[in-house]
């Protein structure tokens, strides 16, 4: 019992070590957060690249709910985040629910493969259908402007930085980002707040 009360106190310290680390970077970004939110009003506003490389304006998605993951192929939480994403995916897509998908290769470097990789993994491991996007980066001073945005309307508890592999940004009809989710919330966790915005007008 002592040994697991030690265990808990390790992993508690380095959590905490960590969220201070992101922090402080998402505090000395030289792309400060609020300019991504001055200059954009909706998610649409964006141009990103699929996992092929071609040019995605985000405003295709418009009228549509969203669900925004960073997304990792050998992170802990993987198969649990992808099973659940699955399902929810197949659940309400004629509803007009969409989940995109961002890989990113900042955490342990979860995500190392190349495009065609992931895509891969992805789709003959996972059995992902809902759309794959670029790899990006999502934390300092290259990251994707989609995400300094993302993280300009809804912050973390630790400062603005994502923290780790599936943090997922809930998006409503208007382009608007109305939730964020830590990585260890599970997917089935927010399905009724999907509900909920399917359902609004």
């Amino acid at each position: 019992m002592h040994f697991l009360q030690v265990v808990n106190w390790i992993s508690l310290l380095i959590l905490c070590a960590s969220a201070f680390y992101f922090y402080r970077t998402s505090q000395i970004s030289p792309f400060p957060l609020n300019m991504a939110q001055e200059s954009s009003n909706s998610i649409y506003d964006f141009t990103v690249k699929d996992i092929q490389g071609n040019d995605v304006n985000l405003s295709q998605y418009r009228g549509k709910v969203l669900l925004i993951v960073n997304v990792a192929s050998q992170c802990g939480l993987t198969q649990s985040n992808y099973k659940e994403l699955n399902v929810l995916y197949e659940k309400y897509k004629n509803q007009g629910f969409e989940i995109l998908a961002f890989p990113c290769n900042q955490f342990a470097a979860q995500e190392p493969g190349s495009n065609e990789e992931i895509q891969e993994t992805v789709c003959t491991r996972f059995k992902a259908e809902f759309p794959i996007f670029d790899k990006v980066e999502v934390n300092g001073k290259n990251a994707a402007p989609i995400y300094r945005f993302l993280k300009s309307q809804k912050g973390g508890i630790f400062g603005d930085g994502i923290k780790w592999n599936f943090t997922k940004f809930l998006v409503n009809k208007e382009g608007k980002v109305v939730d964020r989710y830590a990585p260890t919330t599970s997917p089935f966790k927010i399905e009724k707040d999907i509900q909920n915005l399917l359902q609004s007008a």
